[in-house]
């Protein structure tokens, strides 16, 4: 096959056409784009400002440990999701799968609330852009930045698949790269690399009621900040729908996760435990002059050092609202070929984008941008914890998918045909959805004590009513039912082992392996 409508085309013949539901987006991202974002992605304000927030709500332990757990859970849910993400890659990933293997009213709920998760996550980094300026002026437009932001994004998302992924690749190369310096830096700063010539070592962690600040309230709130800066890593799966030879490069994907969490999440959380102190002036108001990140290069003594490291986290905020505007959209558009969503969202331009559903999901997410008036800290706040709530319903709607999904292949006799196997079934899905559940439920721990906050509370709890009422009310309307394991539908846009691209033999093949390995 040599043009691009044949190499963007389903693997199906056209007697199987009447199989194909969603899988109707050019499959137009390479491997090296799609390897890059799922490495970098979602690294965004939950890493970079978020640490600062739970370091000082914590303290270094609960840091370390949150993260730490959540990383697990993720981990264990993108296995999951990866096994059916290669075996029916389309844009609507796991809530197409909740639809077809659990109840249709199901996930009816879940798209909705995880469209809602992505304009509110655009809109809190168009929030978190005002934040990070302020560590330059305070005299520039708070409005003015957000919208010059949101219209390139937009632009991005609108004109092809190609201008996303080619816009992301490099923003995510910048920002694993500042990453690994700050890992690096990070470490010549505790042993004495820094102004005062001081070695620190584990120093901060014998501080004042330190290494768990506010007992198992600042404990539980950590477990939000870690859901939200590990949120979207799950979004990664959307792209199934537009990645060209998806059976193969899936695996590859979520396989790259676990290193993902390991390097960028707990290494860095572990350096900034060990590095600033929890009661660091300010660490707890959102403000960019606190993040960790630009208190790490500013410890090397260089005011340079720092005004790079803001700079590198603001273009890292751009990336994550261009993925959450990618991931919305998409969903969207996957809400509207399922009839759960009215069906101009599903109109496509010729390069294949839903550019209805793109246009839309902007719109909500600038004018929740606009009610950055009450105060940008305070609402990017509760932004973020709206999103983690979101993010762990999706996880446990992962979980409960994956055992659904794999009681149906089991049923049909079709569990030979995986492209990929997920290593930890039964346990793991089980795991995933019995934490989730748990941390859901305690994580607004604070807002009861010392004193409840009602505003607090509904921000933490307000995903919960939401979620059950959309699935109660789809559920009476439509009438719908449980998937039986032996009626699920385990054809339409179907990829099996059979339909992997093979592998080109000799040196160029290797070289393509390698590049790809390495994201090029």
């Amino acid at each position: 096959m040599t043009d691009d409508t044949e190499k963007n085309a389903p693997p199906y013949d056209s007697a199987q056409d009447a199989a194909v539901a969603e899988d109707k987006l050019r499959r137009a991202l390479s491997p090296r784009q799609v390897q890059m974002i799922a490495i970098g992605g979602t690294i965004g304000t939950g890493l970079f400002l978020g640490t600062g927030k739970a370091l000082a709500t914590g303290g270094p332990a609960s840091l370390l440990l949150c993260y730490a757990i959540v990383g697990a859970i993720v981990f264990v849910t993108m296995l999951c999701l990866g096994e059916m993400a290669a075996f029916v890659p389309v844009a609507g990933s796991f809530c197409t799968f909740s639809a077809r293997y659990v109840d249709d009213a199901f996930g009816f709920a879940l798209t909705w609330n995880y469209w809602f998760n992505d304009a509110v996550s655009t809109a809190a980094d168009l929030v978190a852009l005002q934040l990070i300026l302020q560590y330059w002026t305070d005299t520039f437009p708070w409005y003015a930045l957000g919208l010059i932001v949101w219209f390139v994004i937009v632009l991005a998302n609108i004109i092809n698949v190609r201008a996303y992924g080619e816009v992301e690749y490099w923003l995510c190369l910048l920002k694993i790269v500042t990453v690994v310096i700050f890992i690096i830096l990070s470490i010549a700063v505790n042993c004495g690399g820094n102004t005062s010539h001081d070695y620190i070592g584990a120093r901060n962690w014998y501080l004042p009621d330190a290494p768990f600040v506010g007992g198992i309230g600042g404990f539980a709130s950590v477990f939000v900040t870690a859901s939200f800066a590990y949120g979207g890593t799950e979004s990664i799966a959307i792209t199934a729908g537009e990645t060209r030879d998806p059976a193969r490069q899936l695996p590859r994907v979520v396989k790259n996760v676990f290193w993902r969490i390991l390097f960028f999440y707990i290494l860095s959380a572990l350096m900034i435990g060990l590095n600033v102190p929890y009661n660091y002036p300010g660490l707890n108001s959102s403000d960019a002059h606190t993040s960790p990140f630009t208190i790490a290069f500013q410890m090397v003594g260089s005011k340079v050092a720092g005004s790079f490291v803001n700079a590198v986290i603001l273009t890292s905020v751009i990336s994550a609202g261009n993925h959450a505007l990618f991931a919305g959209s998409r969903l969207l558009y996957t809400l509207s070929v399922n009839g759960h969503a009215p069906k101009v969202f599903g109109r496509l331009t010729r390069f294949q984008v839903p550019w209805v559903s793109v246009l839309f999901t902007s719109l909500v997410s600038g004018l929740l941008f606009g009610a950055s008036f009450i105060g940008a800290g305070q609402l990017w706040t509760w932004l973020q914890n709206l999103v983690g709530v979101s993010n762990q319903l999706s996880w446990i709607s992962i979980g409960i998918a994956s055992l659904r999904f794999r009681a149906g292949l089991k049923a049909q006799g079709k569990e030979h045909l995986l492209p990929f196997k997920n290593w930890t079934y039964p346990a793991g899905p089980v795991i995933a959805i019995v934490l989730n559940t748990f941390i859901v439920l305690i994580q607004g721990w604070s807002c009861f004590s010392p004193k409840f906050s009602a505003v607090d509370f509904v921000s933490f709890y307000i995903e919960l009513p939401v979620f059950a009422l959309m699935f109660v009310v789809w559920k009476l309307v439509k009438r719908t039912k449980l998937k039986k394991a032996s009626e699920m539908d385990l054809v339409t846009d179907v990829y099996t082992k059979e339909d992997i691209e093979p592998d080109e033999n000799g040196w160029t093949g290797r070289a393509k392996r390698v590049g790809g390995w390495l994201c090029f």
